[in-house]
């Protein structure tokens, strides 16, 4: 990995369901060492000055297949936050020729973290780096990456990480970065812990994603009983694209989950993929699918 610059599941049994996802990710690698980052902190997303990311300054000469040459970059920055009282971390991608084309505006993905890890983990599982090599092959068109760190390991009403990147976050990305505001041109997915809030912001505001996928994915504990009714409530024109995978040797309450979920999707008529892969609830099982994962992310921009 090369240096950085600045820059959750119900379970069916005995029609109960049962927690899942809210304890530590056992059985999931722990991250190894990664080089050393520095964090900035900069005002919350109602007072925040737009900024714009270091980057080297670009020969005025330099054509499209010169910048497409380079890596893309990655910051890490922390906005104040009223639900947060850390405020909220996170990590931005930006794609080759980002600095280069400043006219040009860009598809955003929000990738999550599972629980015990942050911000880093998808950075370590080299996002960036496939991001980099299907943008610059002219497989995938380019998008900027938003990682954001959630601290905690409760439920949805209790942990405000929710409210924090719908009502902060995402205006607060929309106003200093370029990127495209129409729904079909944002996408949220997340592993483990990471899925079951991409699942939730995806039927909670179809409006925003115009795709969700959960990687090994629980749904939460306490919005199992309302996905019956999120789903009812979106209209086909705006039910966002969907993808499932999890792998077959996963821990059985997170794979119970994931198939209940796949499940009623079929009961509901709802289009998506669903992928069983060989594989466990590991880092090296999500790694190995970055990039079929990027590939779905951006099929359609």
């Amino acid at each position: 990995m090369r240096m950085k610059r600045m820059a959750w599941g119900v379970w069916l049994a005995a029609g109960l369901l049962s927690s899942c996802g809210i304890t530590p990710d056992a059985g999931a690698e722990s991250p190894p060492a990664h080089a050393s980052e520095t964090n900035q902190s900069i005002p919350a997303a109602a007072s925040a000055t737009p900024r714009t990311p270091e980057k080297d300054a670009p020969s005025p000469t330099m054509q499209r297949g010169d910048c497409l040459a380079r890596r893309g970059e990655v910051e890490i920055l922390e906005i104040e936050s009223q639900f947060l009282d850390a405020g909220l971390r996170f990590r931005v991608y930006t794609p080759p020729c980002y600095a280069e084309q400043a006219q040009r505006s860009f598809p955003v993905l929000y990738l999550i973290h599972g629980q015990t890890f942050n911000d880093d983990q998808w950075d370590r599982l080299g996002a960036d780096e496939t991001a980099d090599q299907l943008i610059s092959a002219g497989d995938i068109a380019p998008f900027l990456i938003v990682m954001p760190y959630d601290r905690s390991s409760a439920q949805p009403a209790v942990d405000q990480f929710g409210e924090a990147v719908i009502e902060e976050l995402l205006p607060w990305i929309a106003e200093n970065y370029r990127t495209l505001e129409e729904r079909d041109y944002r996408a949220v997915g997340g592993l483990s812990r990471g899925a079951s809030w991409a699942l939730h912001f995806g039927m909670l505001y179809p409006q925003l994603f115009g795709a969700m996928a959960g990687h090994s994915p629980p749904v939460f504990v306490e919005d199992a009983g309302k996905v019956r009714g999120w789903l009812d409530g979106i209209d086909a024109t705006q039910m966002p694209r969907i993808w499932l995978d999890i792998g077959e040797r996963d821990r059985p309450e997170i794979l119970n989950s994931a198939l209940w979920f796949e499940g009623l999707l079929n009961e509901k008529g709802i289009p998506h993929e669903w992928h069983l892969f060989p594989g466990a609830h590991t880092e090296s099982y999500w790694m190995s699918h970055t990039e079929t994962y990027l590939r779905w992310y951006a099929q359609n921009w």
